[in-house]
């Protein structure tokens, strides 16, 4: 082998790798029939013999290519002494005819992984009679609805949700609630309400009913709800005798400009109320209405004897009036970021239990990995002879410095999506080496030696503390490789702030082993996403022989 190791840390790239261990097993597979009719289900049975305590894992989706897996039947299961005989039934078919390979099938047990002996079965055509089976013209073509998306579905919900959210605020908090007639009332100035209350009380029917102590006492509860709010703000609870010396005071200090008739008039309606009330004692009903006329010309004159506010009680009033207006308008600001948290809270909690914390929070804020692996997967076939992969990004073509003595003698295809300094990254490239024009005698390409070069690659890119494992690697359609996976330290953010990872690099050999395919993949450490990402694409993998000339 003429490949020195620096130049093979040219050629090839590597990155990281998924664990798949396999050891010796009691696996064994088997088929209901080698000779099918097109569409005609055979069933494909997997018989394991493993202890009661591992755990067997069957494989899953599509793994059964060209063949298709149209059903997956329940495992059977039986103990036979300390051991569990499980059988697992895959449900086949082919819709056209030919003679086909159903792959080795992967089976974990325990930490260990097994491979089933590949099967050959045989699908033939359908022999239609055409002289007693009737022809028919071809239907014509029907519309389908297309169906909607579950996740349109979701969308339109969180939206209905937060309508619904938004219009209960707007009715309970901001809108402006229909005045009631109190609270009309409560808006009118002092001497407004106090002529108005004097109104309703002609309208009741106190005086026809006789009920003077009811009408005394509306009667006064006008007045001295109207000097409680213009004159003396304790005119409610002090007594008739306390709320006189007030108002005598008051006047004295030329703080209200009330005369000694005034005075001496609300003095006499006060203590004939106070005698009605709490002696009994029972006033005509013409002496009843003329004491309300009385009440009605001092609040007239109560309102001409208060002084006229100045500029300053006017802006303070004013002020006063803004302040409120605020102060309510917070409390609805409050209030509403209240209910709008406990909602979203609530809604984080009740998807949070169902779907997984982590996985709301990650559809929320948005998560790379997760839009990797939820986004539009890419099938598609990489150089010659192809390596046909399924990816979550379509990989593109990179240059691969290769030195300009090997420039006649190696050719590299590779395609890329991201680097080793990124969360996620896969390479695939094919490698042909031609020393036929050289005369020397053709070179086979040695995997280890590849291996290690690919390795050295990582280190000289700044990937650190690399733990290295090999295994074989088999695709699901059986081509047989190379595989070197294990952790790492890398510069994904920079050189000097290394991340844990992860690494796999499967390595394939073609056309007499002169020709070296190679699959790198690198993720970050205890990403779940990503993890499942790489899992999807490993499960993917295949390989075609070129064609031969």
């Amino acid at each position: 082998m003429n490949f020195k190791a620096n130049t093979m840390s040219y050629v090839f790239a590597c990155a990281l790798c998924f664990v798949s261990l396999g050891l010796n097993a009691q696996v064994q597979s088997s088929v209901d029939s080698t000779q099918i009719k097109i569409g005609q289900e055979i069933k494909f049975k997997i018989q394991v013999e493993a202890d009661t305590t591992d755990l067997v894992v069957f494989p899953e989706g599509q793994t059964f290519s060209p063949l298709e897996m149209i059903e997956s039947y329940k495992v059977d299961t039986t103990k036979k002494d300390a051991k569990y005989q499980l059988i697992k039934t895959y449900g086949l078919t082919q819709f056209d005819s030919g003679r086909y390979v159903i792959p080795k099938q992967k089976v974990i047990i325990g930490s260990q992984t097994h491979f089933t002996d590949s099967l050959l079965v045989e699908v033939r055509n359908v022999e239609v009679d055409t002289t007693k089976q009737g022809l028919y013209d071809i239907k014509p073509f029907i519309e389908v609805e297309k169906s909607s998306s579950s996740k349109w579905k979701l969308i339109l919900g969180i939206l209905a949700g937060l309508a619904l959210l938004a219009f209960l605020l707007y009715w309970f908090i901001w809108r402006k609630k229909p005045l009631t007639e109190e609270a009309k009332i409560a808006l009118l100035p002092p001497y407004d309400r106090a002529k108005l209350a004097l109104k309703k009380l002609d309208e009741s029917t106190y005086l026809e009913n006789a009920a003077l102590k009811d009408y005394y006492s509306e009667l006064t509860f006008i007045i001295r709800k109207y000097l409680d709010e213009k004159v003396y703000d304790k005119s409610l609870e002090s007594t008739t005798d306390e709320l006189i010396s007030r108002l005598n005071l008051l006047n004295d200090a030329n703080q209200i400009d009330l005369s000694t008739e005034d005075i001496r008039n609300i003095e006499t309606i006060l203590k004939r109320a106070d005698l009605v009330k709490f002696a009994k004692s029972a006033p005509d009903i013409e002496l009843a209405k003329l004491d309300r006329e009385t009440i009605d010309v001092e609040i007239d004159h109560v309102k001409e004897a208060l002084p006229e506010p100045t500029e300053e009680e006017k802006l303070l009033d004013q002020q006063y009036k803004e302040e409120q207006e605020r102060k309510k308008k917070r409390r609805k600001v409050i209030l509403t970021i209240c209910i709008a948290a406990f909602v979203i809270i609530a809604t984080f909690v009740g998807f949070g239990m169902k779907y997984g914390f982590a996985y709301v929070k990650d559809t929320i804020i948005g998560h790379e990995s997760k839009e990797l692996l939820e986004g539009n997967w890419v099938y598609s076939e990489y150089g010659v002879p192809p390596i046909m992969i399924s990816t979550p990004k379509v990989l593109k073509r990179i240059e691969v410095p290769i030195p300009e003595e090997l420039k006649d003698k190696v050719n590299v295809t590779a395609f890329a999506y991201g680097s080793v300094l990124d969360m996620f990254s896969i390479t695939v490239s094919t490698t042909f080496y031609d020393n036929a024009n050289s005369g020397e005698e053709q070179q086979q390409i040695d995997l280890n030696v590849v291996a290690d070069a690919a390795i050295r690659q990582l280190e000289q890119n700044g990937v650190t503390d690399i733990i290295t494992k090999s295994e074989q690697f088999i695709t699901p359609n059986a081509a047989e490789g190379y595989k070197t996976f294990g952790t790492a330290q890398f510069p994904m953010l920079s050189k000097d702030n290394l991340v844990s990872g992860n690494y796999a690099i499967f390595q394939f050999l073609a056309d007499n082993k002169t020709v070296l395919q190679q699959i790198t993949i690198t993720w970050t450490k205890d990403d779940t996403y990503a993890e499942q990402t790489v899992e999807r694409i490993i499960n993917s993998i295949e390989l075609k022989k070129a064609e031969e000339e």
